[in-house]
């Protein structure tokens, strides 16, 4: 049986096996590519990010964790099922046990002792619960299985990893409750605080049920936040909300701009990550994320912004009080991913603090809407305010364009890879065929106007980064925004009306705490952990196995109907796993 059918077959029968077995709501997460790598690294001591050949996730609600986009397509599947035998091989190099996976050293390859309690210990890491007693004795019977062909017992010991690791008890994580509640709640908060595993510590807290009083879980959250693995979990959510990835993929006219390179954008995104880390782990003010004076530069960056380069690669540097730079808004990671390759875009970037700073919706375009803007000639240049006037002057275009291009054009003093400018240059290049082919490259300067509004927003005007981080670092609705972009990615979906009392209490939290992001993040983790549907999307199966979310009513149990569809699609699709006694084929 190929990998592309073993796992989808192990997905119809886990999820399906428990929704038809319960009449409460499941809860299905996928591991995201991050959580994969972070996993097997604390999981096996491998730091190969093997998720990172992965492909691509896609951003739905603006975060890559979202659960109605996790399913498993066929090229996943395959690299699902790569990772897992390169990991399993890597294990145990040179036929040595470095990462001190086995729990004792076996006395010979049918040592059956040992593999029972390789297997118990392993399986408890892997599927992040205690194995059943079904599981034990077919994952222990594959390892004496071949250890005993191969004649070496760390043969069999890969074998089982190779197997856990493609289980869809690895690779989601299923929630049912019952007596598996206290490991499924551990595995809630090591994911949103850590973007990994529980460790051993989460796991003996959830065996002892200490998870369920509020003094344990406040114990357990608050040492979770000062280990080291709070901070990637934190550097993961903000890469996501911030779109890194735009800055890191942009491509701009080297003709132009030949001083952004790969190297530059990624200066870009260490200088933000930098700044959000020292704003929640020394508890200052989150707001300053808009109005900071100061930020952490390397030469490539300071060279950029016009400023003396640090001492030390990434030292902090205080902003002259002329700057126009304040907080993220006048950072590289902003100002680059949201422009074009040749000229800034007032559109994207008021799209861009709508959409991830005050969670407005800007729907798309009407089908057929030409969006392009009246070409600009050297017989009469003009800004990109004069050419923007059509967004207004157009009835179809004018509704979504007025709340985005005036925010925006305040940004007109910075190209598009952030540098600062006090006139738009507009660049002619010759024609690449005909007689003006060797002419001369020929650039106009036109003056700016850097005024802006937000509209909705009373009094907003502002002509900076510094007065519109002012004005979005006061205003409520950026700071409720803020909390819901958490919630979104700690829960993998959009929030309903059931989950208004919890966003409501951390919007509380937040501002009761001097907007100290800390301070939210630990309100969410206990709130997800004493609510039990928090994820809540329902996974149901098509006939053939194919599976699909349903996120019509995330908080009601589903009906009859699905149950019976859950067993009918389990019928048609063959799934060996009808039998519990044979859930998971090995």
């Amino acid at each position: 049986m190929n990998a592309r059918r073993w796992i989808q077959i192990g997905i119809v029968g886990t999820i399906g096996l428990a929704l038809a077995a319960t009449d409460t709501h499941p809860t299905v997460r996928r591991l995201t590519h991050s959580q994969y790598n972070h996993t097997v690294r604390d999981l096996l001591g491998d730091e190969t990010a093997p998720a990172d050949q992965f492909p691509e996730e896609d951003f739905v609600n603006g975060f890559r964790n979202q659960s109605s986009a996790q399913d498993i397509p066929p090229l996943l599947a395959e690299a699902y099922n790569a990772a897992a035998e390169r990991l399993a091989r890597n294990a145990f190099l040179g036929g040595d046990d470095a990462n001190h996976l086995l729990p004792r050293k076996p006395r010979s390859p049918g040592d059956a002792e040992c593999a029972a309690d390789f297997v118990r210990s392993f399986g408890l890491r892997t599927f992040r619960r205690p194995l059943t007693s079904a599981e034990q004795q077919r994952y222990s019977a594959l390892l004496l299985k071949e250890a005993t062909r191969s004649g070496d017992f760390l043969r069999g010991a890969q074998i089982v990893i190779e197997a856990m690791l493609q289980s869809p008890k690895f690779l989601f994580r299923l929630e049912q409750g019952g007596d598996r509640r206290g490991y499924e709640m551990a595995s809630r908060l090591s994911y949103f605080l850590w973007d990994s595993m529980p460790d051993e510590e989460l796991m003996r807290a959830a065996a002892a049920g200490s998870l369920s009083t509020p003094e344990g879980l406040d114990g357990q959250v608050r040492r979770m936040m000062t280990n080291a693995k709070a901070r990637q979990a934190l550097d993961e959510f903000v890469s996501e909300w911030l779109r890194f990835d735009l800055v890191l993929n942009t491509v701009k006219d080297r003709t132009l701009y030949p001083q952004f390179t790969p190297e530059l954008a990624a200066a870009m995104t260490e200088e933000t990550r930098r700044l959000v880390a020292d704003l929640v782990w020394n508890d200052r003010n989150f707001m300053d994320l808009f109005r900071a004076n100061y930020s952490f530069l390397n030469s490539d960056l300071a060279s950029l912004y016009d400023v003396p380069a640090p001492a030390n690669e990434f030292d902090r540097v205080v902003f002259p009080a002329s700057s126009e730079r304040a907080g993220f808004l006048g950072q590289g990671t902003f100002l680059a991913s949201t422009s074009k390759p040749g000229e800034t875009s007032p559109t994207v970037r008021g799209y861009f603090i709508r959409q991830q700073f005050l969670c407005h919706e800007i729907p798309d375009p009407p089908p057929g809407t030409n969006s392009n803007l009246p070409p600009v000639t050297a017989a009469r240049p003009q800004t990109n305010r004069e050419r923007l006037k059509d967004h207004v002057a157009n009835a179809t275009c004018m509704g979504c364009h007025s709340m985005m291009d005036p925010v925006g054009l305040a940004f007109e003093k910075f190209d598009a890879i952030g540098r600062h400018r006090e006139k738009q240059s507009i660049t002619f290049l010759p024609e690449h065929h005909g007689a003006n082919r060797y002419a001369k490259p020929v650039t106009i300067q036109v003056e700016v106007d850097t005024s802006g509004t937000l509209t909705g927003v009373k009094g907003a005007t502002f002509h900076s980064p510094v007065e519109l981080g002012a004005i979005l670092a006061g205003n409520a609705e950026c700071q409720a925004c803020i909390v819901k972009q958490l919630f979104r990615y700690a829960w993998g979906r959009r929030e309903t009306a059931a989950d208004a009392p919890v966003i409501r209490g951390a919007t509380e939290v937040f501002r009761e705490s001097g907007f100290r992001l800390k301070d939210v993040i630990m309100f969410l983790a206990k709130a997800m952990v004493g609510n039990s549907s928090v994820h809540s999307p329902t996974a149901y199966l098509l006939p053939g196995g194919m599976l699909k979310k349903d996120v019509r009513q995330p908080f009601a149990p589903p009906g009859l109907s699905s149950v019976r569809a859950v067993r009918t699609a389990n019928k048609e699709s063959g799934s060996i796993f009808q039998d519990p006694a044979r859930e998971e084929h090995l």
